[in-house]
């Protein structure tokens, strides 16, 4: 297991890999005198060899070197001047996009449940909080000539068990938003009917996540319903109607502890039997029913990631961590940092999914907003400091290789992992590092083994998934 102690030495490591006098451009020692080098902000990495990674400095710097030093510092971009990575909104909030927490009640009683739905009286959203969220967005998207306006479906239990104001609030979005496109997404336990899965497909045109756990027998011990039985039968069905009707959905799959040595064969499960557009998988939060059950951010999780990988790419995909993104470059993890409008069910305005309620320790934190007869109030000094989250503002971050696509990773874990001090590393990190490796690793193979160059500028990335990212 890693120990969270040991990440407050690792500031000195990390800038030990920064190649002399080149910010942001990082060489990662690899078996015997091999190299990964590593230019986030160039778009390029690729192997080199130990001489290489001496001489490229006094290219870097203009001083000059051997012809074909310069020639391939040259061809892999590291001549020209960096992209920016930082992006940051200013003014008052103008989302075109709603994210409706519509009920803390839940169909299942999944043991690592971050929101421990089911353990308190269940609240719900009313149709006049959804509707003044919805006019809202629509409004901003009409005065911005927004493409579309977004609405979808998230919060501290189950969206679907709050089945009237799912299907009327959309409604009413598409009646609002004449003429202007309307794209509904939500995340979901996949214990739905068969009336609940034709709705979904014929409506939410943004995609469904699912959470399911792969092999029936690891997903049925951690996601029992309220009767205590199993639900792997039900997300099955749901996920074949969906396989069926060519929908677009992905599967989160969460590992415990215990559950590591399965994760291959769950993965090989999955895309055995379904057509996900993408899979995720995270191991298990420490937060809600899971706090203080074993740890599944550990060197074996690490291993059965990769072997799962190497599954998956059988099938033509690639997992996905939600901090480790090659090819995305960004100074925000998610939304909190870019105005994310998520309502609870009284109205208040949250800018994290996993803050899901007035109650939540680190509501202070992340709930920026409030509803009124007038409208929304908006707490600017609570937006300014959730705005200024950028992983430019984490100095434990700074000279990490993998800073610019995790960026800080999930600000709301961070909060739980080391309280509301300045943030000092949790044990995810060295698993998005060597996820990040093995990334850059597997795109310098599939472009000729030397050299890969990123042709795609990142985007800042809001996360829809099954739970709470």
């Amino acid at each position: 297991m890693l120990v969270r102690n040991a990440w407050s030495r690792l500031g000195a490591e990390r800038l030990e890999r920064f190649l002399d006098g080149t910010p942001d451009i990082f060489a990662i020692p690899l078996e015997g005198e091999a190299y990964l080098v590593y230019a986030p902000l160039h778009g390029a990495a690729f192997a080199a060899t130990k001489g290489l990674v001496a001489a490229l400095p006094a290219v870097l710097a203009g001083e000059g070197g051997e012809e074909s030093v310069v020639a391939f510092a040259r061809e892999a971009g590291l001549l020209k001047p960096p992209r920016s990575a930082v992006t940051r909104r200013q003014g008052d909030p103008s989302p075109t996009e709603v994210t409706l927490f519509l009920t803390t009640a839940c169909n299942l009683r999944c043991t690592y449940c971050y929101a421990s739905a089911g353990d308190a009286p269940a609240t719900y959203m009313s149709m006049e909080v959804a509707k003044q969220g919805i006019d809202f967005v629509i409004d901003n998207a009409r005065r911005q000539s927004a493409p579309y306006v977004g609405v979808n479906y998230h919060g501290g239990g189950e969206p679907s068990v709050h089945w009237n104001l799912m299907t009327e609030s959309l409604a009413y979005a598409h009646e609002q938003a004449d003429g202007i496109p309307v794209i509904a997404a939500s995340a979901g336990n996949g214990v739905f009917t068969d009336r609940q899965i034709d709705w979904m497909i014929a409506n939410l045109n943004g995609g469904m996540s699912l959470s399911f756990d792969g092999l029936p027998e690891a997903h049925d011990k951690h996601r029992p319903t309220v009767r205590g039985t199993g639900s792997s039968g039900r997300v099955m069905h749901t996920m074949r109607r969906f396989t069926e009707a060519d929908y677009p959905y992905a599967v989160r799959l969460t590992v415990t502890a215990e559950q590591i040595p399965l994760l291959p064969d769950s993965i090989e499960f999955v895309l055995s039997n379904f057509t996900p557009k993408r899979v995720q998988v995270e191991p298990a939060y420490q937060l809600g029913r899971h706090e203080g059950k074993p740890d599944a951010e550990t060197e074996d999780f690490i291993a059965a990631y990769r072997e799962a990988q190497g599954r998956a790419a059988r099938f033509g995909h690639e997992l996905i961590y939600s901090a480790a993104r090659v090819g995305t470059l960004t100074n925000h993890f998610c939304g909190i940092t870019q105005d994310n409008f998520c309502l609870t069910p009284s109205g208040n305005v949250s800018a994290c999914f996993e803050a899901f309620s007035e109650d939540n320790e680190f509501a202070d934190v992340f709930f920026y907003g409030s509803s009124g007869p007038d409208g929304y109030t908006f707490d600017m000094d609570a937006l300014g400091r959730l705005r200024e989250l950028g992983v430019e503002q984490r100095s434990f971050c700074d000279g990490c290789f993998a800073k610019w696509n995790c960026a800080g990773d999930c600000y709301h874990k961070s909060l739980s992992a080391n309280g509301r001090g300045e943030f000092a590393g949790s044990q995810r990190c060295h698993i998005t590092r060597e996820l990040v490796k093995d990334q850059l690793l597997t795109r310098i193979a599939g472009s000729g083994g030397l050299l890969w160059r990123d042709g795609q500028d990142g985007e800042p990335c809001t996360l829809h998934g099954g739970g709470s990212e």
